[in-house]
C-alpha cells in the first residue's frame, strides 16, 4: 500500500498504517487509545440506548497494554515534526503505562491536563470518576507550535475583569461530554469543544492532524471543520464506516434528519 493520502481515513491497524507515512510529516496528533479496563461499551449505566451504540469496541488485554502503547508511540514519534505535538487521553487505570511509555519513547511532557466532565458512573464503594487525563507532549520543546492568543486576545477580559486567555489556558478543563441522544454513536468520543480547543492552540490551518485510534472520526471531523488536514486509522470496520459517512457527507451527527457539520457544533 502506498503512503496514505492527506484527508483520508483507513480501516487498518494504526501500527501498520503509520509505517506507510514518511518521517516528520505530521503536525499534531490527538488520540484517545483503548482503555484496557474490560470496558463494557454498550453498558446501560453509561446512559445509553444499547441499540444505538455501534458494536465492535476493540479492547487491549491489560498484560499487553504497555508493549502495545510503546509500539504505537514509537510510530508517532517518527512521524511527528519537531514543531509538532501530541495530546493523549487516558483514564487513571493505565496512566502509569502511558506516562512511562511517553518518557521511554523520548517525548517531552509539557502539561498534564485534567478534563473534568459532567457525569461519571455512579459508585457505592469508591469516589465517582468524572475526569480524564490528557498528556500534552512534544519532540522538541524549543520548536513546538503553540498559539497562546488563538482563542482570546491578550487583553480580553470577562465581566469581572479577569483575563479570558489565562482562564482558558488553565490545566483543568470543564467541558461537557456529548451524549447524542437519539443518534447513532460509537461507545466513546471526545466532545468537539475539546478537540477544537486543542486544534486552535497547537495547530494552524492546513496542518496535518493524525488520530491513530479514530473511533467515531471525531478528530478528523473537527479538523476538517477548522480547515486542518487529517489522517486517521480505525481497526473496527463499523466505526470506520461510521466515520467515513460523517466525513464524506459533511455530517456531525447521524440520525433520521442529519444536520450539516458546522465549525461550532
Amino acid at each position: 500500500m502506498k503512503q496514505p493520502a492527506i484527508d483520508s481515513i483507513h480501516n487498518m491497524d494504526c501500527i501498520d498504517g503509520m509505517k506507510l507515512i514518511d518521517d516528520e510529516t505530521i503536525d499534531l496528533v490527538v488520540t484517545d487509545p483503548p482503555f484496557a479496563i474490560e470496558f463494557k461499551a454498550r453498558r446501560a449505566n453509561y446512559n445509553r440506548t444499547e441499540s444505538r451504540v455501534l458494536k465492535g469496541y476493540n479492547e487491549i488485554p491489560q498484560q499487553e497494554y504497555y508493549a502495545f502503547t510503546r509500539r504505537w508511540m514509537r510510530g508517532v514519534y517518527r512521524l511527528l515534526k519537531d514543531s509538532g505535538s501530541m495530546y493523549v487521553f487516558s483514564g487513571w487505570n493505565n496512566l502509569r503505562d502511558i506516562l512511562n511509555a511517553l518518557d521511554e519513547t523520548g517525548f517531552v511532557t509539557i502539561n498534564h491536563v485534567i478534563w473534568k466532565y459532567q457525569f461519571g458512573v455512579v459508585t457505592k464503594r469508591k469516589y465517582v470518576t468524572s475526569h480524564y487525563h490528557c498528556l500534552y507532549v512534544c519532540k522538541n520543546e524549543k520548536e513546538r507550535k503553540f498559539f497562546p492568543f488563538s482563542r482570546y486576545a491578550q487583553e480580553a477580559k470577562d465581566e469581572a475583569g479577569r483575563s479570558l486567555h489565562y482562564r482558558d489556558k488553565e490545566d483543568v478543563w470543564l467541558i461537557k461530554r456529548e451524549y447524542w441522544n437519539g443518534d447513532q454513536k460509537t461507545p466513546t468520543k471526545l466532545p468537539s469543544e475539546l478537540i477544537e480547543k486543542i486544534l486552535m492552540y497547537s495547530s494552524e490551518e492546513d496542518d496535518i492532524v493524525l488520530d491513530p485510534f479514530l473511533g467515531s472520526g471525531q478528530v478528523a471531523v473537527v479538523s476538517k471543520m477548522l480547515k486542518r488536514k487529517y489522517i486517521g486509522f480505525e481497526v473496527v470496520r463499523d466505526y470506520y464506516e461510521f466515520a467515513k459517512k460523517r466525513l464524506d457527507e459533511g455530517l456531525y451527527r447521524i440520525k433520521d434528519e442529519p444536520r450539516t457539520a458546522r465549525a461550532n457544533p
